[in-house]
This record gives C-alpha cells, sequence and structure tokens, in this order.
C-alpha cells in the first residue's frame, strides 16, 4: 500500500503490479464498486476530472485501468478506455464525437452487429452513416464526405469478408476531410498490425475475441492514437468548447494527447454506464499473455486449412488474405506481415443447403456465435450475424449465402484438416 491509510487506489494497485517492484505479474482483482476516500476534497478532485484515484466502478476500477494501460501499449496508443463489449467500444468511439445531425463514412465490410448498429440505431439517434465500398479510390471516398462528416470508419481485417484494409488510402482520405480513422483491429489484434502506425488515429477492439481468446468473457476497448488536432477546422465543439457538465472544462486544452479518452470516461462512460466489469478485465489480461504465441498458430493453421480447403473436391472457393491468389493477398503482406489471423470463409459445391449439411457432419470443430477462440469454430454469417442486413446488402459487404466463417483455433493442424475432410466427403 502506498499510505498508512491504505487506499485502495490505482497508484497502490500498479506499485503491487509492477514487476520492478517486486509485484506479481498478474493483476489483483478489484471486485468493488466503491473506493474509500478520507478527504471530501479527494473526492471533489475526482469529479472536476484532477484525480488520478478511483471512486466508482462505473467509471473506473483499478483491475480495469491495468487492462486498458495493457491495451494502450501495445497499440502504441496514449491512452484506452474499456468497455462492456466490442459493440459498445464502437458505439462509444462514434458518439464521442458525433451528434444529432452529424455524419460519418464507414467501409460496408464491417461486422454485422456493427452494421447494423451504423444502420439503424445511429439514424434513430439522428446520426447519419454512408457506406462504401473500400476498394474504390480515394476519390470516391471523399464524394461521400459532408459538411458535417465526423469520422471515417473501418476494420483492419473484415470480418467476415476478409477485406484487408488499405490504411495509406484510407488514412489519406481522412487527413483531406480533417477528421479522424477509427479502426476496428479486433480480427487482426495488435500483434499482427498496429493500426495507429499506419495512419489510424482511434483503435477499437472487440476483446471477446482474439484479446481473450479462450471465450471466456466479453468486452471491448478504445484506444487513442494522441496526435489527431481536435482543434482544428473547428470540427468537434465537444473536444474544444467548454463542457458545461463539468463547468466549463475544455478536454482537448486540459488534456490534450489523451483529451478524447478522458472524455470517453467523463460523460460516455458516465451516462451510457457500459463499463467492464473488474473480473473480465483480469480475465482479458490473462488472455494477453498468450496473444503472439497464439496469433502465431491461429494465422499459420488458418493457412494451411485454406491451402487444404482450396484443393478439396467439395470445395467451391476459399477466401484467406494470406493464401497466395487472393484478392487482398499483396494489401495483406504489406500491412500484415507476421500473419493475417485465424479466420478464413469458403463455399461447399451445392450451395446453402449443402453447407448446412457439412456443418451438421463436423465433429471436432464447433457452431457458434464467436470467432478468436483457442477451438476451431464454425458459423453462417448470411442467417446469423448478418441476418438483418438485406441479401442484396449481404452480397455488396461479400457475404454469399452459401458462406461459411471458420475461426481456426489453435489444435493440431491435421486434426483440423481430418474434421473437415470427413465432413466434406459425408455430403459428397
Amino acid at each position: 500500500m502506498t499510505d498508512k491509510k491504505y487506499k485502495f487506489d490505482t497508484e497502490c494497485v500498479q506499485a503491487g503490479y509492477k514487476a520492478e517492484n517486486g509485484g506479481p505479474q498478474t493483476p489483483p482483482i478489484m471486485q468493488s464498486t466503491t473506493y474509500r476516500y478520507y478527504d471530501p476534497a479527494d473526492v471533489a478532485d475526482w469529479f472536476n476530472l484532477d484525480s488520478p484515484h478511483c471512486a466508482y466502478t462505473r467509471l473506473d476500477n483499478p483491475t480495469v485501468k491495468i487492462l486498458e494501460e495493457k491495451m494502450a501499449a501495445l497499440e502504441g496508443g496514449t491512452a484506452a478506455i474499456a468497455a462492456s463489449a466490442g459493440m459498445s467500444a464502437s458505439l462509444i468511439a462514434i458518439f464521442n464525437i458525433c451528434s444529432k445531425g452529424d455524419h460519418f463514412i464507414a467501409s460496408k465490410c464491417l461486422y454485422g452487429g456493427t452494421y447494423n448498429l451504423f444502420d439503424v440505431t445511429f439514424r434513430k439517434m439522428g446520426i447519419d452513416c454512408t457506406f462504401i465500398d473500400q476498394d474504390d479510390p480515394v476519390e470516391k471516398i471523399l464524394e461521400a464526405a459532408r459538411p458535417e462528416t465526423k469520422a471515417i470508419f473501418a476494420e483492419s481485417l473484415g470480418n467476415p469478408s476478409l477485406t484487408v484494409l488499405d490504411f495509406e488510402k484510407f488514412s489519406a482520405a481522412a487527413r483531406t476531410l480533417g477528421v479522424p480513422l477509427i479502426v476496428d483491429n479486433t480480427l487482426a489484434t495488435p500483434a499482427l498490425c498496429r493500426p495507429l502506425e499506419l495512419g489510424a488515429d482511434i483503435v477499437v477492439h472487440a476483446t471477446t475475441k482474439y484479446a481473450d481468446g479462450h471465450a471466456s468473457c466479453v468486452g471491448g476497448v478504445v484506444v487513442e492514437g494522441g496526435k489527431f488536432d481536435w482543434s482544428a477546422g473547428g470540427k468537434f465543439p465537444g473536444l474544444t468548447e467548454p463542457d458545461e457538465s463539468y463547468h466549463g472544462l475544455r478536454f482537448y486544452e486540459k488534456f490534450g494527447s489523451m483529451a478524447f479518452s478522458v472524455k470517453l470516461r467523463a460523460e460516455m462512460l458516465r451516462d451510457l454506464g457500459c463499463a467492464m466489469s473488474p473480473m473480465n478485465a483480469y480475465l482479458t489480461c490473462q488472455g494477453l499473455q498468450t496473444l503472439h504465441l497464439r496469433m502465431e498458430r491461429h494465422s499459420s493453421n488458418a493457412l494451411a486449412l485454406a491451402g487444404f480447403l482450396k484443393d478439396h473436391p467439395m470445395v467451391d472457393w476459399v477466401v484467406y488474405p494470406g493464401l497466395e491468389g487472393d484478392k487482398y493477398y499483396d494489401l495483406a503482406k504489406k500491412y500484415l506481415p507476421r500473419g493475417q489471423s485465424g479466420v478464413l470463409s469458403f463455399g461447399v459445391k451445392g450451395g446453402m443447403k449443402a453447407g448446412e449439411a457439412f456443418l451438421k457432419k463436423l465433429e471436432l470443430t464447433s457452431i457458434v456465435v464467436h470467432v478468436g477462440d483457442v477451438r476451431t469454430c464454425v458459423l453462417h454469417p448470411a442467417s446469423s450475424t448478418h441476418r438483418q442486413m438485406s441479401e442484396e446488402d449481404q452480397i455488396s459487404a461479400g457475404i454469399r449465402p452459401e458462406l461459411i466463417r471458420v475461426s481456426v483455433g489453435i489444435e493440431d493442424i491435421e486434426d483440423i484438416k481430418a474434421d473437415f475432410d470427413q465432413a466434406l466427403r459425408s455430403i459428397r
């Protein structure tokens, strides 16, 4: 502890956590809603955003803060804010800078839940989104902009279309418009790709996936790059103008390279309550310890399975950006040289009905609504994660009716191939 009063604050937890202080490598679980103070002035400082300590777990918690610092370090950002789910992370990342009447641009090759958030829920809130084909030239992206455009959003590796983001093109478009580029890096993870080094300004994750890696807990995180000038162009009054809920405080003026993150905590977590639980933060920290090893194995297994399926007589087509000849092979080698993650998609000969029959015959592999697990799993996106989209929008986003998404685990690759082989041959 840091003093005789045994305050349960962030500093005391980190003092016990940091290796140079002889503490444990695993963060302690501070499963508490509340933190005791001994001076009313200290509490006042916290509500004035002048204190680094914790007051209430809806806004901050020592265990969660350790995860936030880990994710910020992994992505090379200045700060991070953890949230209750990946969807919450995407929600607050946009909502932090957009209000009624505002607009943003997004790639149409997004996870189905994110697409629905942008296409339905945000429109109900008066925030409009224009979806663009991310393979279009930069000029076409710029044509989608309006005076009220506040951001560009895309995924580094599309789920489940496996598109690879052209960071050079998208960052150029964002700079031209004077808006931040927000990138969902869930499938690639910082072990394989660091968007902030490639031109992104904000990174979001569903930590539920590879960051946790064991299907044990739901969570999300928003990481700030710290280099975007929020004062240029007058587009972001929420960060540059006085905030009446904090007695006229100007976030960018006071917090600089961490202004976006402080505003996320001070307003988004305060008002929306989408906080990550301490236990989930602890479990995610555990998963991060093996992230680099798991992503190597996920990537090598996925590449091997993609090659096997490509040559299988019952498979019509395979999409995996690490596979030579894939549409995004060159971009994958440029932006994901250490591996292309563990997700691939393919179509069984015979179409959707044959695909459904194949799924029922799998033995080692599970049908689950998830990716990023150490265990191999499959899903039919058109009837599940992307079900809310029209068939036309599904096709436009790269979701064919027969598409089967595979999240390749870290089991022995020969066992994985054998399971797919027996299931495919059983429907011949």
